[in-house]
């Protein structure tokens, strides 16, 4: 099996997309009326920190990721048996299992970063080297509340997310403990509760539009499990608020095929995780292909 992973939010970086913007201009012309602004020049200048802020992150992540997977498919590259993205990169997974056009899923991709960024306040941190249930268990004994796991990446990186006050507990609770973590440069507490406003209004909104059945299996970051084309809208939405499960879903696909192969678009983030995940895994050994 061969698995072609999407990176999500947090991959963004300045100068990003300078490698394929100028080879199709077209998708990028049409990208930037639908978007409202100079997609290229934001993404190559970076002014104000704007590639920081959510509403614009998203649909310039996955236009960048589509123009890369598009690239890919320009050099012929190995056809893929399954796509998995993390958080803002599922969009792009359904993109190339042919769920949706780039049109549809730059406008559904830009609804829901305006969405998410509206419900601003509170953060995430990345904890390391602490396993989730060890992790629940250490904040919970220091009396830190309100803090939800919001992306289980390996069996020991954990993100967790909150409000404020209940990061600042966490922190100095991890920070007495002496357990690594980093918080995050997002605006918003994103896969958890906190999005229950963002969930509500994107369920609405995705009832404009009509999904095909996937032609090539997506793994569910809420599932961890394969899409199925009926469940399209109420996974996308559940993605929102709950937890990333890409541990699990790495997993899910070491079951089936233990010397699984597998290429990153755009990035080296997710490679490392799955490595990590392979390591801890009793089922042969994963292949990286082509990065």
């Amino acid at each position: 099996m061969f698995a072609i992973l999407f990176p999500g939010q947090g991959s963004q970086f300045r100068g990003m997309g300078a490698d394929v913007f100028g080879h199709y201009p077209g998708i990028t012309r049409f990208a930037c009326d639908l978007l409202g602004y100079d997609l290229p020049a934001r993404c190559r200048d970076n002014q104000d920190d704007v590639l920081s802020r959510t509403e614009c992150t998203q649909p310039a992540l996955f236009t960048v990721n589509a123009l890369h997977a598009f690239e890919r498919e320009r050099r012929e590259g190995r056809p893929a048996d399954c796509y998995l993205g993390h958080s803002l990169g599922e969009y792009n997974a359904l993109l190339a299992a042919g769920v949706f056009d780039f049109e549809t899923g730059l406008r559904i991709v830009q609804k829901r970063g305006e969405l998410m960024a509206a419900a601003s306040g509170g953060g995430m941190t990345a904890v390391m080297n602490t396993p989730a249930d060890r992790l629940l268990e250490v904040l919970g004994a220091d009396g830190v509340e309100g803090v939800e796991t919001a992306a289980h990446n390996t069996d020991i990186q954990v993100v967790i997310a909150g409000a404020d006050g209940a990061l600042r507990a966490a922190h100095a609770s991890l920070r007495a403990r002496g357990i690594r973590f980093a918080p995050l440069r997002v605006g918003a507490a994103f896969h958890s509760r906190a999005m229950e406003s963002a969930r509500t209004e994107f369920e609405v909104f995705l009832r404009q539009f009509t999904f095909a059945e996937p032609e090539v299996t997506v793994i569910s970051n809420a599932s961890a499990r394969p899409y199925e084309g009926s469940m399209i809208p109420e996974m996308l939405c559940r993605q929102i608020v709950e937890p990333v499960r890409w541990a699990e879903s790495v997993r899910y696909l070491l079951d089936r095929d233990a010397s699984l192969e597998y290429e990153e678009i755009g990035g080296t983030s997710l490679v490392r995780m799955v490595k990590s995940i392979e390591k801890s895994s009793p089922r042969g050994t994963l292949t990286k292909s082509g990065v």
